[in-house]
């Protein structure tokens, strides 16, 4: 089982990923893992559909929406949020400046993915969670590790 090469967010969408896959991810920051996910929970029962699992998860992380996408929180807090300057926060107050905004700036200026596409909702987990603890890419991920 092998990750795809990294994909630049900044070219999403990828005509590359199936429109209906389960499948695990990786995202980096250059050489640091970030965060590892799943997408194609119960893909058996969805099959059908236009488009289902790792490609809507990866969209949904590319356009930095803070409703709804636990990454997008991540990158926002711990990423784009501290390096805000003082003379930055009155823009929010009148609307010039959103944090959904800068975070999809940040993701797609300087965020890179990787996949692997497989059979089942149960491989999928499997590999998530050896992807989480450090075993599949020699590291943990900085957001969403699993401590073993």
């Amino acid at each position: 089982m092998k990750f795809s090469d990294r994909s630049k967010f900044s070219v999403w969408p990828n005509k590359s990923i199936p429109m209906v896959a389960a499948g695990i991810y990786a995202i980096w920051n250059k050489d640091e893992l970030l965060y590892c996910g799943m997408s194609g929970r119960e893909i058996e029962k969805n099959l059908h559909k236009k488009k289902y699992g790792l490609v809507t998860r990866l969209h949904s992380h590319s356009t930095g929406r803070l409703s709804g996408d636990q990454f997008c929180v991540y990158v926002a807090n711990r990423l784009v949020v501290p390096s805000l300057q003082q003379t930055d926060l009155p823009l929010f107050s009148n609307g010039e400046l959103k944090l959904d905004t800068l975070t999809k700036s940040f993701i797609q200026d300087y965020l890179d993915y990787q996949y692997i596409i497989v059979n089942s909702s149960t491989e999928a987990y499997s590999l998530e969670t050896k992807a989480r603890n450090g075993e599949l890419l020699g590291q943990k991920p900085k957001f969403n590790p699993i401590n073993s």
